[in-house]
């Protein structure tokens, strides 16, 4: 019964979460993408080095060149088209991430209320781990990795995604030491978790990280980037303040009084108010 309730939260959740972060992307974010996306499809790429082997079979092999060509841009990757179709599926895909970040939140709202019991009221709850979730997944990592517009160069991927996972998982671990542990040492734990992906140093771009365009492309993409990076910050705090608020209501709709009966027929909950109320 109580994970029917946490399901039907999630995906009620979901929806309106889902269709909010979808109507701020295009709001803020969208402009910014396809802004950028048509200076990529004017970026020079150099020319590749041809061999004097090549220059003379050239002409033997250009037929089998155009026809290999043609069999490559007829197996392109599909990809939705701008507009409507588009929009559907960054809505289906923000939905499945919102689905997924409100069982999350309901997790950690539902292990508070294991150790510390009822005392704390469902908003107020889901807010605190709502901004934990904002500096964990958005605010920590991006200040070592900012967000890019496309045909920018960065650093290497997997040393992005190496550092992205330490940052989110220090951000995750100092929020998680600061709310539920209560010695006094929590703080300075707490520090050290957030100060470690700054010490290892976040990986950097070595050169030009706009290579191949011209004077006014290069300047109108880099006011782009600091646009969109205030952009991302916009979106998911509205995803995160969003999912606080319509996830704090679901959870105290469905999910709380169901987990409560749990817990108190296993005879946890009181022994959480108990320790609350110290």
């Amino acid at each position: 019964m109580i994970f029917q309730r946490l399901i039907w939260a999630a995906l009620a959740t979901a929806v309106v979460v889902g269709s909010v972060q979808t109507g701020v992307q295009r709001w803020q974010a969208a402009p910014l993408i396809l802004a950028a996306e048509v200076y990529e499809a004017q970026k020079a790429e150099a020319p590749e080095p041809v061999t004097p082997a090549a220059h003379v079979h050239s002409d033997a092999a250009a037929p089998h060149e155009h026809e290999h060509a043609h069999e490559h841009g007829a197996a392109k990757e599909w990809e939705p088209e701008n507009g409507f179709e588009r929009i559907g599926w960054t809505w289906v895909a923000n939905s499945l991430h919102a689905f997924s970040m409100a069982l999350l939140l309901f997790a950690v709202m539902g292990v508070w209320l294991y150790q510390r019991g009822a005392a704390v009221g469902s908003l107020t709850l889901a807010a605190w781990v709502a901004a934990a979730g904002f500096v964990s997944l958005h605010l920590w990592p991006s200040l070592g990795l900012h967000a890019e517009v496309p045909g920018m160069e960065a650093a290497p991927l997997q040393a992005r995604q190496v550092w992205w996972v330490l940052a989110v998982g220090s951000a995750a671990g100092a929020c998680a030491v600061a709310g539920f542990v209560r010695a006094s040492w929590r703080w300075l734990v707490a520090a050290a978790l957030l100060a470690l992906p700054f010490l290892v140093g976040a990986p950097q771009l070595q050169g030009d990280a706009l290579p191949g365009f011209g004077p006014e492309a290069r300047a109108a993409l880099e006011q782009l980037v600091g646009q969109f990076i205030w952009a991302t910050t916009w979106v998911a705090l509205s995803f995160w303040a969003s999912m606080g608020l319509v996830g704090g209501l679901a959870f105290q709709r469905w999910v709380r009084p169901g987990l409560l009966a749990v817990l108190k027929g296993a005879g946890v909950a009181d022994v959480g108010a108990v320790n609350a109320a110290r």
